[in-house]
């Protein structure tokens, strides 16, 4: 059998240039592909010693299938931070933690924190409200 692996993930954007400042200057990631089409940006980003997996950061409202009601739904959701996430590992989330709030464009949702799990992990809202949580590896 043929082993699956994760290429891309998907994740909403409002601002190309803030969204470059939160996952590329702070997080560190890697821009691989930028590509611009009706006044709407699509960037690929992604760790730079993980060359095959990327997150596709993209404008929400560019499917065209999305009628103006959803569109101001997704707007809402993305506005209170519950339309999308993503979950990051760092083998020191501390220092992590330290270079995004340094950094200044990612807003804050918890500090780094030793859960009752067993993981220790800290959030971000980015730029377009995504929760971006961090989890430490072992």
């Amino acid at each position: 059998m043929d082993t699956i692996t994760i290429h891309s993930s998907f994740l909403p954007h409002t601002d190309p240039d803030a969204s470059l400042a939160f996952y590329r200057d702070a997080l560190g990631f890697e821009v691989r592909k930028d590509v611009g089409y009706g006044g709407m940006r699509w960037l690929t980003i992604g760790p730079p010693d993980q060359p095959d997996t990327n997150i596709v950061l993209y404008p929400p409202t560019a499917d065209p299938g999305i009628t103006e009601e959803e569109g101001r739904t997704i707007a809402e959701m993305m506005a209170k931070g519950t339309f999308a996430s993503i979950m990051l590992a760092a083998k020191d989330v501390d220092a992590v933690f330290e270079r995004v709030q340094a950094a200044g464009s990612g807003e804050v949702m918890q500090e780094p924190t030793d859960q009752d799990w067993g993981t220790r992990d800290c959030a971000f809202r980015d730029p377009a409200g995504n929760t971006v949580r961090i989890q430490q590896l072992p």
